[in-house]
């Protein structure tokens, strides 16, 4: 019995239990939904719990590493990054018109998922290293690193991610105390800049922000994903169809249905109660890593976790926006939801950054 003790304890000594239970119970729905929205392959649902493990057992080897090696690490992932992001502008693979995977030999990686954890580690690392002398030019040189690899990735092209990077990094610029002045300015500037970004972007781009508007202009081409999300989730009414029993999954009108529309598919079989108990769940989630971010001593903790949760928030809100009709579609996953290994490995590493956070306090200066 001392034994099973001390190993539950090595196991455990570094997991935030609150937090575990929140996410395990959001990827046993993610299971649930997969199932249906697969037509009940196992195969794709063992892949998925597959992917979960690993995701797992890297989030519990980040947990246990101090958040003095975690800060050292910034540096080298945020280079390593850099280097793979030029690698994949020079010998990147090509897939529907898209040069975003680059291949090692042994497998391929698309380098920008790694970019959406060394961005906000990075950032957090410069702003503590000029924490006591910070000024407007320490905002400028933070906002050089997060814009290098943000103009590689737009140039794969990869516009949803690109996003998601951009916005992470903001968010450090933002809790490291930004003035609302300058944040305000930057708004004007990105407004004001609209028409030139409308020139420059894909053709394929600006039909989806078209068909935003009207997806009934195209609604079996560029409008298709729109319409078809919209009426799953319409159609499941207030308690849904029952669990397998969607019609527009089971019979295969929605698309994407086991990876970015996999909510279509959870809003069509459970309705607006489904809904409400999977946002109340992600609240949960949100709720404790805000309490993480609350208790973080340090410069550096504080700006890591707020903005990995922040970037959470802003994952869960883009997909849903995109499957409800209210943003243009960019292939953004529900996060712990949908089918995935790599966005599935990096939330949790993120997670497990929160959890050496909370469970390392007396290993970080005060």
């Amino acid at each position: 019995m001392d034994d099973i003790k001390k190993i539950w304890h090595f196991l455990t000594r570094y997991i935030d239990s609150l937090l575990l239970i929140g996410l395990l119970t959001l990827m046993a729905v993610g299971l649930i939904v997969l199932y249906s929205a697969t037509g009940a392959n196992m195969t794709r649902v063992s892949n998925q719990v597959i992917n979960m493990l690993i995701a797992l057992v890297i989030m519990w080897l980040v947990a246990n590493i101090p958040l003095q090696q975690i800060m050292r690490l910034a540096l080298p992932m945020y280079i390593l990054g850099l280097v793979l992001l030029v690698g994949v502008a020079l010998f990147g693979e090509i897939n529907n018109g898209a040069r975003r995977w680059l291949n090692i030999g042994v497998t391929r990686i698309q380098p920008s998922e790694l970019m959406k954890i060394a961005i906000p580690l990075m950032m957090a690392w410069y702003f503590d290293k000029h924490e006591i002398t910070l000024r407007l030019k320490d905002y400028i040189g933070a906002t050089v690193l997060l814009l290098l690899p943000v103009l590689l990735i737009l140039r794969q092209p990869d516009l949803g991610t690109a996003i998601l990077i951009a916005s992470s990094g903001f968010y450090v610029l933002f809790l490291a105390g930004l003035s609302w002045r300058i944040i305000a300015g930057l708004l004007v500037a990105v407004a004001g800049s609209l028409p030139v970004f409308w020139t420059i972007m894909h053709d394929y781009q600006r039909r989806r922000i078209i068909m935003l508007l009207d997806p009934s202009q195209d609604p079996l081409g560029a409008g298709y994903h729109t319409i078809q999300s919209s009426i799953a989730i319409g159609s499941g009414g207030i308690v849904g169809k029952g669990w397998q029993n969607g019609t527009q999954t089971q019979l295969d009108f929605l698309p994407e249905q086991s990876t970015d529309f996999i909510f279509a598919v959870f809003s069509e079989e459970f309705g607006l109660m489904g809904n409400t108990v999977l946002l109340l769940l992600y609240l949960l989630v949100i709720g404790r890593c805000l309490v993480i971010t609350a208790n973080a001593s340090t410069q550096f903790t504080r700006l890591i976790a707020g903005s990995i949760t922040l970037t959470f928030c802003t994952y869960i809100f883009v997909n849903m926006g995109m499957v409800s009709g209210i943003l243009p579609i960019v292939g953004v996953p529900l996060p712990l939801i949908s089918y995935g290994g790599t966005s599935m490995v990096t939330m949790l590493l993120g997670f497990g950054i929160l959890m050496s956070i909370q469970t390392h306090p007396k290993l970080v200066k005060t």
